[in-house]
């Protein structure tokens, strides 16, 4: 049975225009999204295969193409629309970041790191450029590593800081491995970058280590 054979309060873009977007299940959004299901599937029993396959709406989002690719009914077209999903939805954050005054609301920061960071196969070591009102000027990945590391030198960090006469900086990093703890590297080269970054009076607001699970501030920690 096709969704067009549905009572119309069951149908995906009926319930849209009715209720909002934020009424519709994560199956019924991406229905809306892909627009058709495949041989045998309707548009939103699709869709919830998808999700199920994929572990939920953000591993779908940040698969790769070879992963994506390998499913069936997901082409090229539909891999661009996920695509163009995910980078819509670090914008906007982004956006949001600039314009409010300072980082009032860490759970915004972090769902913008995570977005950014959390499907990396390699890690990835970042900083967030801060204006005087912290707000942000720009987010830059500085050094990648293998699965268990990435390099990290302070000279570069200041070059960088200077270049966009930043007035403090959050730095962020991925953790492949799932686990979001610090280790002691990530504890040490925190500690000289902030003391590199004091030499130039940049603040350094905090440290996040990204994983599977929620991100963890060394700030909250107490351990800047």
């Amino acid at each position: 049975m096709s969704v067009k054979s549905w009572p119309e309060s069951e149908r995906p873009r009926e319930k849209l225009q009715q209720l909002g977007a934020s009424a519709l299940s994560d199956a019924e959004l991406l229905a809306i999204l892909i627009g058709s299901g495949c041989r045998g599937l309707d548009v939103v029993t699709f869709a919830r295969q998808l999700l199920v396959q994929f572990n939920g709406i953000g591993p779908l989002l940040t698969s790769s193409n070879d992963q994506l690719m390998a499913v069936k009914g997901l082409g090229p077209a539909r891999i661009n629309q996920l695509q163009v999903v995910l980078e819509l939805s670090k914008r906007y954050l982004a956006w949001q970041l600039s314009r409010r005054d300072g980082f009032t609301e860490p759970s915004m920061v972090k769902e913008y790191l995570s977005t950014q960071l959390r499907h990396q196969r390699r890690e990835v070591f970042a900083l967030l450029l801060l204006d005087s009102q912290h707000r942000l000027l720009r987010y830059e990945e500085l050094f990648y590593g293998t699965i268990n590391a990435a390099p990290v030198y302070p000279r570069e960090v200041l070059k960088l800081v200077m270049q966009h006469t930043a007035a403090a900086v959050i730095l962020a990093h991925n953790h492949p491995s799932g686990v979001a703890e610090p280790s002691q590297a990530d504890k040490r080269v925190t500690e000289r970058l902030q003391k590199a970054l004091s030499l130039i009076d940049v603040a350094l607001l905090d440290h996040f280590v990204i994983g599977s699970g929620d991100p963890v501030s060394f700030a909250e920690r107490g351990l800047i």
